[in-house]
């Protein structure tokens, strides 16, 4: 646990404002510096934001644009008529004719709508404000106002007041204008990396108005694909066609995405799961690079300013219908993907949010209820167990209702089919200030928790995995936090939680290179892993199966390094994790001998056919199927260039080789009933080997596991791996009247590394080894894996 202390108190006297029953005179800023620039911290992504010049002793005109509301001619009517409102549902609502607000704040003293014209909103104007009436625009702890009028070009946000004290957890300030939570999209800059007017990070944002414009669906349904049947493919979208070699009319888009869809058809994924895709800066920690001459940004986006609002620099409608097109823009990819057979995951950010600790900008949470919505120790102190400077107070009743609220939202208005829950670990923590009767509504002796504490029924994964539009989707647990809680195997799940299997990863990393001591753990691997889920009562398909993914090495990395080089990232290649279990085969770095080369190239193959035929859901990581390399960089999310870009071009040179064998091992894995079971394989369908049939070495020395699959749909299927530095001739099990037939060997080149119906050659290939066959046998390289098929004699015979 690491807590973030604030400023002295005494250090910081904050300027008081006055209040006006008056809407026309009012001092208002958008929560920012105009130069906020954040010292970037030791990793990324986990990184904490830099002071706000205001609480680092800045002066006052730095941080507030004071603006004032120009009066209304004489005579001339307000623009909106204003009624008390509903408390439900949250956000802004279109109803009988107008427009309802409502947002939660506890511990505020008094509230306003503040409503921002487009042609405002760059001068950091608004262009009217409406008080808030406790009386009569409050229920419980709901301010709420219901208005009529001309809203074209509109936008807004809040404004709330209260009490001022870091050290009780509040921070309210009537000078800064909020973010709704449950707004739908956020208007700011237009452009992806660009800098605000006055060259500042943070220009100012507002929230989305309702619109009556409806999406054509064109009947889009949910696919509902068995979660055994799934291919995912993580990948980012701007990074998917950005590079100049995508060829796209909209790179960088959701458009462009779809505009390369039928690669990942080809392929053969049928789920993409999309790295965040919610609201956030990327210009969060902004600065130059020296090593590349460019400047850093938050590209891989884990840093949320809105959670219901899609990024909209992803949109290549940019804020056209203020933030609208965005909206549209990210259905249109939902819709055509699902046209195509491919669902789509969310990787979902509710660990924390954008407004980092104390030192961190105020836009939304912090200034509407910092208590309540932010994990805080008892002298306001910040808890930080995403490495990010605060932690979502997500077991909060409040909170978690929220986070119900924006999960559903996804699912209903935006047609997505699941979710990635990033460090879902704290999503399993208690609350701030816990006990059971804030949960369950009665108290038990002794249920006082620490904050933070594991919680072995959080109430969020109850009610997320109760609700009955949200059981139907998939979700899957990173079930590991910045604290120190790992629960790979024993995330609290209901029987519908899946996990990111790091386990998975590690063990095969370790195998297929060559380590001791992990044949065992690597045929539970194999198996689905029942060691970590079958005795909770899960199945094979709760374990997301992965060698990469976007935190760490890429594929051809992985064969190619065995240190990290993220130099170019600034940061003294001190960020990134040190303990890879990679391997460089013999030469660290791409330059190497033509024999080093050659055992890459079958090491890429083995990790990716090891993939293909475990038991679970396999996850590809963009650009792994042609081999993209990012330089040994592990920790990539400060860079928006070629490092991260997808290679169009790379690909291209890869059809005939490594992409080929990664199209045709998906392929087989969709046609083989066998690879994707409901339930973890048996005696009656599975069968382990050694280098005789029957034998399998599980000792300590052992580097070769072989196994046979009954499978109804190719018959029965032998796959062994060599990861031994010695070849091996292996004798292969006995079936009258039957013989076995290569159909895959990583230790050949392309493109008898598999032996499809495409191979002009195939049959001069599988007479060459007719006299092993003959004898029921089968020569393996070192560092190399194989797939035989076993084919009645007469049918080899007659071919």
């Amino acid at each position: 646990m690491e807590l973030i202390h604030p400023p002295s108190i005494s250090a910081y006297s904050p300027k008081l404002h006055s209040r006006s029953s008056s809407i026309r005179k009012t001092g208002l800023s958008f929560g920012f510096p105009q130069n906020y620039f954040a010292e970037f911290g030791k990793k990324a992504r986990r990184s904490v934001l830099a002071v706000n010049a205001a609480i680092d002793g800045g002066g006052e005109s730095d941080t507030k644009a004071v603006v004032v509301e120009k009066p209304l001619p004489y005579g001339l009517r307000r623009r909106f008529e204003v009624f008390s409102g509903h408390p439900a549902p949250f956000g802004a609502t279109a109803r009988d004719g107008g427009i309802n607000f409502a947002v939660f704040s506890s511990n505020a003293t008094s509230a306003a709508l503040c409503l921002i014209s487009l042609a405002d909103l760059p001068e950091k104007k608004v262009t009217e404000q409406i008080p808030l009436d406790p009386s009569i625009n409050k229920t419980g702890d709901v301010w709420h106002v219901f208005l009529k009028g001309d809203f074209d070009n509109m936008l807004y946000g809040y404004s709330f007041d209260g009490k001022f004290a870091p050290e009780e957890g509040h921070y309210f300030d009537s000078a800064r204008i909020l973010l709704d939570p449950y707004a739908k999209a956020i208007v700011s800059r237009a452009e992806f990396g660009a800098l605000g007017p006055e060259k500042d990070c943070w220009p100012p944002m507002a929230c989305m108005l309702p619109s009556a414009d409806k999406f054509d669906w064109e009947g889009d349904l949910p696919l509902k694909f068995p979660q055994r049947d799934l291919v995912i493919y993580e990948m980012h979208v701007r990074g998917f066609t950005n590079h100049e070699s995508s060829g796209t009319e909209f790179p960088g888009t959701y458009r462009g995405v779809v505009e390369k869809l039928d690669h990942l058809k080809g392929l053969g994924v049928n789920c993409i799961e999309l790295m965040p895709c919610h609201e956030f800066n990327e210009l969060e920690y902004y600065s130059y690079n020296p090593v590349l001459g460019d400047y850093k940004v938050n590209f891989w986006g884990y840093s949320t300013v809105n959670f219901f609002s899609p990024m909209g620099r992803y949109s290549s409608a940019g804020m056209h219908k203020s933030g609208l097109g965005a909206i549209d823009e990210f259905k249109y990819l939902v819709r055509e993907a699902h046209r195509r057979g491919i669902e789509v995951i969310m990787d979902v950010v509710f660990n924390h949010t954008a407004e980092g600790n104390e030192n961190g900008p105020m836009f939304s949470f912090r200034g509407v209820d910092n208590s309540v919505f932010y994990m805080l120790a008892p002298k306001g102190e910040f808890y930080n167990y995403s490495g990010c400077g605060n932690t979502f107070n997500c077991n909060h009743p409040v909170a978690r209702q929220f986070i119900l609220d924006c999960l559903r939202y996804w699912v209903i208005e935006m047609h997505v089919d699941g979710f990635r829950f990033d460090l879902a670990s704290i999503l399993t923590r208690s609350s701030s200030l816990w006990d059971a009767a804030n949960v369950y509504g009665n108290s038990i002796e002794g249920d006082m928790l620490t904050t933070g504490t594991p919680l072995s029924s959080p109430p969020l994964i109850d009610m997320i995995s109760s609700d009955p539009i949200l059981s139907g989707v998939k979700l899957i647990a990173e079930a590991w936090d910045c604290g120190g809680l790992y629960q790979v195997g024993a995330f609290p799940h209901w029987g519908f939680w899946s996990e990111w299997n790091g386990k998975y990863r590690d063990i095969v990393r370790q195998f297929i290179k060559g380590t001791d001591g992990f044949s065992g753990a690597f045929a539970e691997c194999l198996c689905g892993s029942p060691n970590l889920y079958q005795e909770g009562g899960r199945k094979p398909w709760n374990s997301i199966n992965f060698v990469c993914a976007h935190d760490g090495f890429t594929l051809a990395d992985l064969v190619t390094y065995n240190d990290k080089h993220n130099m170019a990232n600034g940061e003294d290649n001190k960020d990134g994790e040190n303990h890879n279990n990679s391997w460089n085969c013999g030469q660290e770095g791409e330059f190497a001998s033509i024999s080093v080369k050659k055992l890459r190239k079958r090491q890429l193959r083995n990790f990716f056919l090891c993939l293909m035929v475990s038991q679970g859901v396999p996850m590809i990581y963009m650009g792994d199927e042609y081999g993209h390399t990012k330089g040994g960089n592990n920790n990539t999310y400060c860079h928006d260039n070629y490092i991260n870009y997808f290679r169009w071009d790379k690909k291209d040179e890869s059809s005939t080789d490594f992409f080929r064998f990664c199209c045709r091992m998906t392929k087989f894995r969709h046609e083989a009933e066998s690879l994707g079971l409901d339930d973890f394989p048996t005696a009656e369908r599975l069968q382990w080997h050694g280098h005789t049939p029957g034998m399998p070495d599980w000792s300590e020395s052992s580097r070769f596991v072989a196994f046979t699959l009954v499978d109804k749909v190719k018959g029965e299927i032998y796959i062994a791996f060599n990861a031994s530095h010695l070849p091996v001739t292996v004798t292969l099990p006995e079936r009258g009247g039957y013989r076995w037939e290569p159909l895959v060997d990583t230790g050949k080149q392309t493109p008898f590394d598999f032996l499809g119906d495409d191979v002009p050659e195939k049959k001069t290939a599988l007479k060459q080894y007719a006299h092993f066959l003959d004898a029921n046998m089968y020569p393996m390289l070192s560092y190399s894996s194989i797939i035989l098929l076993l084919c009645p004699d007469e049918m080899i015979e007659n071919s």
